[in-house]
């Protein structure tokens, strides 16, 4: 399973490639990889009576958060499904797009990851990465739906899917942590052998799951997102829409059916909005004129009656839904690849623009009429099997479900009334001849599809009405999901084509005869029955609630985000001030550990502290004002060292050093005290919330020492950093190993923040790397007419290149000659502290910050040309290279069979240097190095740099003239 997994994650890395060489027809190449799935599949399919196969890889064992993996019989059926319909679909791509069309080549990429999701999902033991999967088939949903993104109908559809199955996703992961914690495990093996009892919490909790199994299969409330998202291509409808997303949803119903089928909350859930779903959706399609909306609906229609079916929790019901769930997704499949021809070959998907194209296209109206029947529920069909089982056995539950299963079962009956006639209104209104003697406009003007691109489509509608004779053997490899169902009614029975005359027949011919009436109805009177729009629209209530959601943030962000700075950090602080002491005061501490300064060196320092934070408030000139907050961090720095923390004290002193640097290149665009306007005077409340937030930190900060009833962890940290991350600096073993996961998260937040900085100086776009010294040579040649030799200065002894193109009143030979000496040192002593971090003072992060210091110094000392030529690459290229170096540890981790971005050890022996032991925690650190140095480049290159091009650019600019008198206005 997890071999598969991986394999259809790399054939969605190599898809682009292989359609950007072969073109479209690089999708029966893609399709490869599903079916080979999809062998695997058949080939290890569960046996009954025997455990199913089990995989386990440990990642995070203290959260539960193994990768654990079971194929039993539901996983295995799912599977057949996404995996040969997958294929199918790969296939029908190659004849429905066009190579000159954009983003076909990611498309299909997009589509072998969306297996991929889809199968881990459903072979996923572990709740919580089942959850993980459920997101990805999620954004995937949401990239493929999105499509066509310049226009507007495909983005809000997009989004709507987006918003709708992921606040349902949500819901869910709230009910899979109630559930884990109050059962102790997250394995849905575990849960479904000994489900918890049940009480409010339980059902709290299941309904909370069945909201997102509800959001992800389209079920009243959250039905309308699936006809909104037709605006996909066809092959995404085919696909998503029919065989494999909105099972999701079905699935997890089926799954946790055998343990919460008998709560009432689930029947309310499940059976009664799946049987409203099943009415509203097929009404609903009677409505529509677009082919491709009434199968949407349809499908929403078809979606509760296998939702009901799997919901009931009997075992022959169960049959029934697996059978239909099965079924739909054949004949949907089949339905929607002949709509995509329609629209291919005619333009059109309007039925009232298609008038006897049966003529034209006798093979497509044969498919879709043998896929009609199996939607119909005809004999000979997986459809019509399905329907029968589920009639006859609804009806035998009525000891499980007293006057219940009768009501259920009318419903249903209804429902496949309906489903009958929008299957007739969807041939009729496709190929019948209508009142035309000739093909309409659209259709006379056609292009005939090739024979290929009908080989998906007949496909899946042969399949469905073999599928419909080789009944009993399927339903054989059903039985084992039935039999964790009790059977109500009667014993265990095996699905069939017939099973003699009884009460399914009577209700299948109430189906036909009722679904060709109303059809003819509809017909005949949809002027009348159509003519206004339906009181309660869940799109127009979808609309209402976002424009309520807007309302309600602009209400918001009027009065608390006011453009006003000192307003908006006043609310901040004065939550954090508010909030804690209020907690604080209702909670149960009422002890302090009250702890002064071990020596005389930490009051100074304090005390220094402490005035510079007083200075920074009275001083008006803002250099002097930076300067001071500087040595406050000096100053804890110092504090650091002297509780013997050398690697806070570095790191401290380093970013406090590169803060500065920042701080005075953005003074360098402002004047140097704020204009008498801007002046704010002393402000009472400013002083009140300053003072009360300084007090409520050192009081929460000696509660928090107060409350430590154990022994503190540091005691044990030591030995396992050497232990476990093979380092000596427990520190730097934290960062990189215990905590790598929140270190790869935080440097993320930095690159983003490089990005942020970047966007706000550029505005329009990203510069690539700093300019040279060739760079202004030629620029300067341009300018004098010269060449460019003449241009570079003369052979002589100089100190740095870039100095030569700096205005003389600005350079410095002391700080020029300086750097020159000191630079290499720096560049040293950064790679020293980046090899030396793992069992010593250093790291990556202090090593990065080394080098970026080193830059600082280089641009100062030589302006931006210098800094060209200190490191001539391009910022983003050294960030995205560290966050590829940091991010990769993780996999190679886990190849060397360790937990991902955790330690792993491994040895190697050079001719010259002999045997040589590696830690990956070192590329891990190699990475942090290269972001934290791209990111000093990128803010030099944006505060530096690019205003230095400005501020040139300015000075250049020729003062005006004086106007003349004539020119004097009035």
């Amino acid at each position: 399973m997890i071999g598969v997994l991986v394999a259809l994650a790399l054939s969605a890395l190599c898809a682009p490639p292989i359609i950007r060489w072969l073109g479209t027809r690089g999708f029966y190449v893609l399709a490869l990889a599903p079916a080979g799935a999809l062998v695997w599949v058949i080939l290890n399919w569960p046996t009954a009576g025997e455990p199913p196969a089990v995989q386990t890889i440990e990642w995070v064992p203290v959260l539960d958060m193994e990768i654990v993996t079971r194929f039993d019989t539901l996983s295995a059926i799912l599977s057949v499904l996404i995996l040969g319909v997958g294929a199918l679909v790969l296939c029908y791509c190659a004849h429905y797009f066009d190579d000159a069309r954009p983003r076909v080549a990611v498309f299909g990429g997009e589509m072998i990851a969306f297996a991929a999701a889809m199968f881990g999902l459903v072979v996923s033991d572990n709740m919580l990465v089942l959850y993980v999967f459920w997101e990805l088939t999620t954004v995937l949903s949401f990239m493929l739906v999105g499509f066509y993104g310049i226009r507007a109908t495909a983005r809000r559809a997009a989004t709507q899917a987006l918003l709708v199955t992921t606040a349902g996703g949500l819901a869910m992961l709230v009910g899979i942590i109630m559930l884990g914690e109050r059962t102790g495990s997250y394995l849905l093996s575990d849960l479904l052998a000994d489900p918890p009892a049940d009480g409010v919490y339980v059902s709290v909790a299941v309904v909370l799951l069945l909201i997102g199994a509800l959001s992800k299969s389209a079920i009243v409330p959250f039905h309308f997102w699936l006809p909104g998202a037709m605006a996909a291509p066809t092959p995404v409808s085919a696909y998503l829409h029919a065989a494999a997303m909105v099972k999701a949803g079905i699935y997890l119903i089926a799954r946790l059916a055998p343990a919460f089928s008998e709560t009432p909350s689930w029947h309310v859930a499940v059976v009664v909005l799946g049987m409203i779903t099943m009415v509203l959706g097929g009404w609903r399609s009677l409505r529509e004129l677009d082919l491709k909306l009434v199968l949407a609906f349809g499908t929403v229609s078809q979606l509760g009656f296998i939702a009901v079916l799997v919901g009931i929790g009997d075992a022959n019901v169960a049959m029934a839904g697996l059978a239909m769930l099965v079924a739909h997704a054949l004949f949907k499949a089949a339905l929607f690849m002949v709509v995509g021809i329609i629209d291919h070959s005619t333009g059109t998907r309007d039925i009232r623009k298609l008038a006897r194209l049966g003529q034209r296209l006798p093979v497509l109206a044969l498919t879709a009429a043998v896929a009609g029947a199996s939607m119909a529920g005809l004999p000979f069909t997986i459809g019509f099997v399905g329907k029968e089982t589920a009639f006859a056995s609804v009806w035998d539950t009525g000891a499980y479900l007293p006057w219940q299963s009768e009501t259920i079962d009318i419903v249903l009956v209804i429902g496949s009334v309906i489903t009958f006639a929008y299957t007739c209104r969807f041939l009729w209104g496709a190929f019948g001849r209508k009142v035309r003697s000739t093909p309409s406009p659209a259709v006379a003007k056609m292009h005939p599809p090739g024979p290929m691109f009908y080989f998906a489509p007949v496909i899946l509608a042969t399949a469905g009405v073999a599928a419909g004779f080789l009944s009993p053997q399927i339903g054989s490899l059903f039985e084992p999901y039935a039999e964790t169902l009790p059977a109500y009614g009667h014993k265990l029975e095996h699905l069939a084509m017939w099973h003699g005359f009884g009460l399914p027949v009577v209700f299948s011919i109430i189906v036909v005869v009722g679904g060709a009436l109303l059809f003819l109805l509809v017909r005949q009177l949809r002027g009348q029955i159509f003519r206004y729009r339906p009181l309660v629209n869940a799109d127009r209530i979808y609309d209402a609630a976002l424009r309520g959601a807007d309302t309600l943030s602009l209400m918001l962000t009027r009065n608390t985000q006011r453009g006003s700075l000192p307003i908006t950090q006043g609310v901040i602080l004065s939550t954090a001030i508010i909030l804690p002491t209020v907690v604080l005061a209702w909670g149960g501490r009422n002890q302090l550990d009250w702890r002064g300064f071990d020596s005389a060196t930490q009051a100074v320092i304090g005390g220094v502290i402490a005035v510079c934070g007083l200075a920074s408030v009275i001083l008006r000139n803002r250099l002097a004002s930076v300067l001071v907050v500087g040595l406050t961090g000096y100053g804890a720095g110092m504090l650091f060292a002297l509780y013997g923390a050398p690697d806070l004290a570095l790191t401290q002193f380093l970013v406090e050093t590169l803060t500065l640097v920042i701080f005075v290149l953005v003074l360098r665009k402002l004047p140097a005290e704020p204009e008498p306007r801007h002046t704010t005077g002393f402000k009472p409340l400013r002083a009140l919330i300053g003072v009360a937030f300084g007090a409520s930190l050192v009081v929460i900060g000696l509660f928090a020492a107060a409350a430590r009833s154990e022994q503190p962890v540091q005691v044990d940290i030591p030995a396992a950093a050497y232990e476990f991350g093979q380092g000596a600096n427990a520190v730097n073993v934290l960062l990189v190993d215990i905590r790598a996961w929140d270190t790869l998260g935080e440097v993320c937040v930095l690159i983003v923040a490089a990005t942020g900085v970047a966007s706000m100086v550029f505005r329009n776009r990203r510069f690539g790397a700093v300019p040279r010294v060739a760079d202004a040579a030629r620029m300067q040649a341009g300018i004098n007419g010269e060449d460019v030799d003449d241009t570079v200065p003369p052979d002589r002894t100089r100190w740095l290149l870039g100095s030569d193109f700096r205005d003389p009143r600005h350079r410095s030979m002391v700080l020029e000659a300086t750097t020159r000496l000191i630079f290499p040192t720096m560049v040293v002593l950064s790679v020293y502290f980046f090899y030396a971090g793992h069992n010593a003072p250093g790291g990556g992060f202090a090593g990065g910050l080394t080098m970026g210091l080193a830059l600082v110094l280089r641009y100062l000392a030589g302006g931006r040309y210098e800094l060209g030529e200190a490191l001539p690459v391009e910022p983003g290229r050294i960030l995205g290279a560290g966050l590829a170096i940091s991010a990769g540890t993780a996999v190679t981790s886990l190849f060397l069979g360790a937990p991902a971005l955790s330690s792993a050890v491994f040895e190697v022996t050079l001719p010259v240097l002999g045997d040589i032991k590696l830690v990956t925690a070192l590329f891990f650190d190699l990475g942090i190095y290269l972001i934290v140095v791209g990111l000093v480049l990128d803010v030099l290159r944006s505060l530096g740099a690019r205003l230095d091009i400005e501020r040139t650019s300015a000075e250049r600019q020729p003062a005006p003239t004086p106007a003349t008198a004539s020119e004097v206005p009035g």
